[in-house]
């Protein structure tokens, strides 16, 4: 919150340049007249603490850990709202995110890839024995990942913990395809003094062609595997045995197959690792959310709005907004009009607008016929996929219903 408001961060008034962003948070300014200018992404306040507070009753209420993925948001201020919602640790993909989840602190990550660039294992095995009270997990899922590991860990005072991952089969993507090749995986890793072995995991939706079938299908060998690797003896003979899974689409079949594990030789922590939960979307996740086949247990809502001028109306069933492909996602479906702000302020839905097709800075809205809207109005579209909306944005408003905003998201991707 101390850094200052300039030209580096879109949608932020002209007029607060020079002021932190703490200190243009505390001005509580509108953001519809407050001096922001569009395109502008607003997060909403409301429905952010509501989707946190959901995921961690759901984990509280299936015996669940919860590292939910950082590389979503990349925003340390979500890390920290996870954290204190009761989140184990913070899982991510790539060196880089490690470095930005310890460098704000967190203590327990989760690193969802095998690591094996020497450098960043330099530098891991460097925190990993200046402090004590720093934990990091990294898959393994081949003998020549474990050998490149051990190579630049050598001779390490505190060994790394390292997860075998099982793949989701043929044509999916990273994991050890077979449990032979779990088994070989585990066993160089458990051999290496620079390595310790603490559990297994995966990635159920990159089962091909999952569905609820393949999907707990794929959850069962993880969790037998877990236990043929401990009845070997395979995993390093102190703390928890780690058995974990989980994106935003299938943790209610991950709360179900992991319920089921059977006893092991010690305690299991059985995490879940969701992350698009934590703004959800209006499309995408909207689609595929646990909480459509288990509505008892809890909702979602969608977070993110970006809000956008028009610029013109060339033809009558044609109207060009300000925002395209450097301000929006789209990799998963085409942005959705949600309201229309009118030049007198009211909002009303934006019934009648559909997107046709993104420029770089322009979406093409279709125009029905008898549709109102004027140059000059703002339009908020709803999307897909929180990954890569986060993702093109640096400093994200957090907004309240009434459209104060009240604070700054800051990423860092």
């Amino acid at each position: 919150m101390d850094e200052l408001v300039d030209y580096r961060f879109k949608g932020l008034p002209p007029d607060a340049d020079g002021l932190t962003l703490g200190e243009l948070a505390a001005q509580q300014r509108s953001l519809f007249t407050g001096g922001f200018t569009t395109p502008v992404l607003a997060l909403s306040a409301e429905a952010l603490a509501h989707n946190l507070a959901a995921l961690a009753r759901y984990c509280a209420a299936h015996g669940l850990a919860f590292a939910p993925h950082g590389k979503t948001s990349m925003a340390p201020q979500l890390f920290q709202r996870q954290l204190d919602a009761g989140a184990w640790g913070i899982t991510v993909a790539v060196p880089h995110q490690v470095r930005v989840a310890h460098a704000h602190g967190v203590r327990r990550i989760f690193l969802a890839n095998e690591l094996v660039d020497p450098a960043a294992l330099r530098w891991l095995r460097e925190r990993l024995c200046a402090e004590a009270d720093l934990s990091v997990v990294c898959y393994v899922d081949s003998p020549a990942g474990v050998d490149l590991m051990a190579q630049a860990l050598a001779g390490t005072a505190r060994p790394l913990d390292v997860v075998v991952e099982l793949g989701g089969g043929p044509g999916a993507r990273t994991g050890a395809r077979t449990e032979q090749e779990c088994f070989a995986t585990a066993r160089a890793a458990a051999a290496s003094p620079a390595l310790r072995l603490v559990g297994v995991a995966g990635y159920e939706a990159e089962v091909p062609g999952a569905d609820g079938e393949s999907v707990r299908a794929w959850l069962a060998r993880l969790t037998a595997l877990a236990a043929d690797l401990d009845a070997a003896g395979l995993f390093a003979d102190a703390g928890e045995i780690i058995v974990s899974a989980g994106g935003s689409a299938w943790f209610d079949a991950v709360a179900e197959v992991f319920a089921a594990l059977p006893p092991l030789s010690r305690p299991v922590l059985r995490l879940l690792r969701s992350g698009a939960y934590v703004s959800h979307d209006d499309l995408h996740y909207t689609r595929l959310t646990p909480f459509n086949r288990v509505p008892a247990e809890g909702t979602l809502e969608p977070a993110f709005r970006i809000w956008t001028q028009v610029l013109s109306r060339p033809e009558p069933g044609q109207a060009f907004v300000n925002a395209g492909k450097r301000d929006l996602a789209y990799d998963l479906d085409l942005p959705v009009p949600v309201t229309v702000r009118g030049r007198d302020g009211r909002p009303r839905p934006a019934a009648g607008l559909s997107v046709r097709r993104l420029s770089d800075q322009h979406t093409w809205l279709d125009v029905a016929p008898g549709t109102e809207l004027a140059v000059g109005e703002w339009v908020a579209l709803g999307m897909s996929h929180p990954c890569t909306i986060f993702e093109k944005w640096q400093a994200i408003p957090l907004v309240a219903a009434d459209g104060t905003v009240t604070d700054f998201v800051r990423t860092y991707f």
